[in-house]
């Protein structure tokens, strides 16, 4: 018996390790182009893809686990099946609720593991992400130039470009401003420019050896100046902090303040973990392959309800934020019926004796 449960978590734990580089390589490839397309397209700052990529894995950890876990799980169990070991566990006199116990020694570690970022590491995460959003919003114009990209001011009364950024001095090369001031348009290009910051913290963008136009577009009353050194004062701005929304409050906040959307994100934090035993233990039966009908028909059986599962958590969810359900029912409802599901699915692979038979033979 010892050699068989060794040889079930060892299983379980090597699928489980596969399937989560797997999954968590395809959320974070996809995550990764749709940061990357947001930088190029001036959105993103570049330096905040990896930031953003690191709190967004995060975030997506406790889902990706439990789903980790109910694929090894199943996977597992099917290749014994498949590979005939389940006819040696049912001749040794063990039914299928003795796997119970060495799913649950398997399922416990990661369902506490999914309660610790539910609660705690994924909200943070979400409020790290938003406050570092913040501190790239606030940074003034001259910080977010990019070589190659047009950028507007947080005013919106200026326009910047820049061909070249050298990183050793901060200077830039082939400098173009567009401004507007006092109702009069004015454009600028210079070779060269840099930011320069006085004593008492005013910081100016100096342009050196640059030619100014100034005057209404199509008219011919314009102005042309040259100039060996010309000052832009770089206003300061400050982005607004916003309410974190309820997915970002920390747990003690939730229940500090218990309105609707945060009982409903409590209820979905708690039962998280739960759908992970839930998850491990319906994967047993699941598992159940017949040689005649092949691998596909239980994989799909597993997907469709994993699927239903998880839409009916999400829509209890929105339900119960939007006051459709009343706060004490919450989600219970939708694990209660899951793990109805669970004693049926056992009831039918394993028949109604198998829940008499407490020991195995000797």
């Amino acid at each position: 018996m010892k050699i068989f449960r060794s040889s079930q978590l060892r299983e379980f734990t090597t699928l489980a390790i596969a399937v989560c580089v797997v999954l968590l390589g395809i959320s974070l490839t996809t995550l990764l182009i749709r940061l990357l397309g947001n930088a190029a397209s001036g959105a993103l700052q570049p330096e905040g893809v990896l930031a953003f990529l690191g709190f967004s894995a995060i975030n997506y950890l406790p889902i990706i686990l439990s789903l980790t876990l109910f694929i090894a799980i199943l996977m597992t169990l099917s290749r014994w099946y498949a590979d005939s070991e389940m006819i040696i566990w049912f001749s040794s006199g063990l039914g299928l609720y003795r796997w119970i116990g060495p799913v649950l020694i398997f399922t416990l570690p990661v369902a506490i593991l999914v309660a610790v970022l539910s609660l705690g590491l994924s909200p943070w995460s979400l409020r790290q992400s938003a406050e570092y959003q913040r501190q790239l919003d606030s940074r003034d114009d001259v910080s977010i130039l990019a070589p190659g990209v047009f950028k507007e001011s947080r005013h919106a009364d200026r326009v910047f470009f820049i061909d070249n950024l050298s990183e050793e001095d901060a200077v830039v090369s082939n400098v173009f401003v567009q401004s507007t001031q006092q109702q009069q348009l004015g454009v600028m290009v210079a070779k060269r420019g840099m930011q320069k910051i006085e004593k008492n913290g005013d910081k100016f963008l100096v342009l050196e050896n640059g030619r100014r136009y100034e005057g209404a577009p199509g008219a011919q009353d314009y102005k042309v100046m040259d100039f060996g050194s010309y000052a832009l004062r770089i206003e300061p701005y400050e982005a607004k902090m916003e309410l974190p929304s309820a997915k970002a409050l920390t747990t003690p906040a939730l229940l500090k303040a218990p309105t609707k959307e945060n009982i409903a994100e409590m209820h979905w934090r708690v039962g998280l973990p739960i759908s992970v035993i839930l998850l491990g233990l319906v994967a047993i039966p699941l598992s159940f392959v017949n040689p005649r009908s092949g691998r596909s028909l239980n994989l799909i059986n597993a997907l469709l309800i994993y699927m239903i599962y998880s839409s009916l958590l999400s829509t209890f969810q929105a339900w119960t934020a939007q006051g459709k359900i009343p706060p004490d029912v919450g989600l219970w409802p939708v694990h209660g019926a899951m793990l109805i599901v669970v004693l049926l699915l056992f009831l039918v692979r394993g028949g109604t004796g198998m829940f008499l038979r407490l020991s195995p033979r000797r």
